[in-house]
């Protein structure tokens, strides 16, 4: 089971996502201060937990480390989402449920994952072939012509 990142968790892993690259403590520091005060002990110290719960790899440089995530913010989420919906009793009435609060995009983002995923391949005799589609005498029900 993955664990919610905390506050100050989540701001310094989505820099680090962000940035895409190793990090040190000094320059996430130097960008959480735009936002808030805060000491450079507290980031290193949060920087050595998430090292420890396995979110970043670390690597010494001289006298410091440099920081980078082992996996990427997608794959988080994704174990969150996964996390979530195995909590329930009812998942395919989560599931719907969830599909009511996704906007329109939200709603198409998950179709072309879907496809991406070859979960659902497109349907060789869609709308756009020429063997019938949806709205054709081949696909529409009723009785037998």
């Amino acid at each position: 089971m993955v664990r919610q990142l905390g506050e100050l968790e989540n701001a310094i892993m989505t820099r680090v996502w962000q940035w895409n690259r190793p990090v040190t403590v000094r320059e996430v520091l130097l960008d959480l201060r735009s936002e808030r005060e805060i000491a450079y002990t507290t980031v290193m110290t949060v920087l050595d937990k998430l090292h420890r719960k396995g979110w970043l790899r670390r690597d010494r440089v001289g006298r410091a480390y440099r920081y980078e995530p082992v996996s990427s913010r997608e794959a988080y989420t994704a174990a969150l989402m996964n996390d979530a919906w195995a909590t329930g009793d009812n998942p395919a009435a989560a599931l719907v449920h969830f599909f009511g609060l996704m906007s329109p995009e939200q709603r198409e983002a998950l179709r072309d994952a879907l496809r991406v995923a070859a979960l659902f391949p497109p349907d060789p005799a869609g709308p756009d072939s020429e063997g019938g589609g949806p709205d054709t005498d081949e696909t529409r029900p009723g009785p037998a012509r």
